[in-house]
């Protein structure tokens, strides 16, 4: 983990999606550390920060999966092969990739495939991983394909029916669950879709852990700014990734989250 940032050249830029692009660049695992799948890195464009998932961790490579939502990721979006950003980090709780022989499920709605993507390909090496790739349109359906190719059981489903499963995520686990189980969860995506997910796995007795995403300013759990109600743990030191028994106690999940300024939305 390093504290400040690190300048690394892009090496290559994938358009996954109409909105969902992804940059690959290099990064010296001896010399800077090997992040887990469910870490992140604050991204800097020499002018603002922003935390985002890792979502491919390969030989001296990371990569991260960046949906234009707004100015900072619209600048991003603008960037070629060759140019530079800074990455600190990596930081947070990640996911537990020591499972083996297991029967896993991994779920991601959206640009929550990014993190997905990276468990679920450590994953797949020892364990039967399950993907749910829920996205609105068939167009945003994320890390599908070469999830499928690494050998993963993999049901893309769309809000519109326009490709797999018509529905939503929580529909096409409980679809799933009528005729298989699972021994462990990893699940990352908009927390209203989180909390179904939450609910039907409870219900199923199957542990998991969740991936929560916040407002950040520092990712070294100084400013307090990502803390959740009523527990105080910081998304960016004891998350972003919690098990069961965790969310459980965190009183805003799925409910609110605050702003910058701290005011509940």
């Amino acid at each position: 983990m390093i504290n400040e940032p690190k300048i690394v050249e892009i090496t290559e830029i994938i358009d996954e999606t109409p909105t969902i692009k992804t940059f690959k660049f290099d990064w010296d695992f001896n010399a800077l550390g090997r992040p887990n799948p469910g870490e992140f890195v604050m991204v800097w464009n020499f002018n603002n920060e922003k935390p985002m998932s890792i979502s491919q961790i390969n030989d001296n490579q990371l990569a991260i999966s960046v949906k234009n939502i707004g100015e900072f990721t619209s600048q991003l979006h603008q960037l070629n092969v060759g140019d530079q950003i800074g990455i600190r980090g990596s930081y947070g709780n990640g996911f537990n990739n020591s499972f083996k022989d297991k029967k896993i499920i991994a779920i991601g709605g959206g640009v929550g495939m990014a993190p997905i993507n990276a468990i679920a390909t450590d994953l797949i090496k020892s364990n039967n991983v399950t993907v749910i790739s829920a996205a609105q349109t068939k167009e945003e359906l994320l890390f599908s394909q070469s999830l499928e190719d690494l050998g993963a059981n993999v049901n893309s489903c769309t809000d519109d029916g326009s490709f797999g499963f018509k529905g939503f995520a929580t529909d096409c686990l409980v679809d799933l669950l009528e005729s298989s189980t699972y021994d462990y969860a990893f699940v990352c995506g908009p927390e209203i879709m989180m909390k179904g997910i939450f609910d039907i796995l409870e219900d199923s007795s199957i542990p998991g852990q969740y991936s929560l995403e916040r407002y950040m300013k520092c990712a070294l759990g100084v400013c307090g700014q990502c803390c959740v109600d009523n527990q105080g743990w910081r998304i960016c030191v004891e998350g972003p990734v919690f098990e069961n028994d965790k969310i459980k106690l965190i009183s805003e999940f799925a409910k609110y989250r605050r702003d910058a300024s701290g005011v509940k939305y």
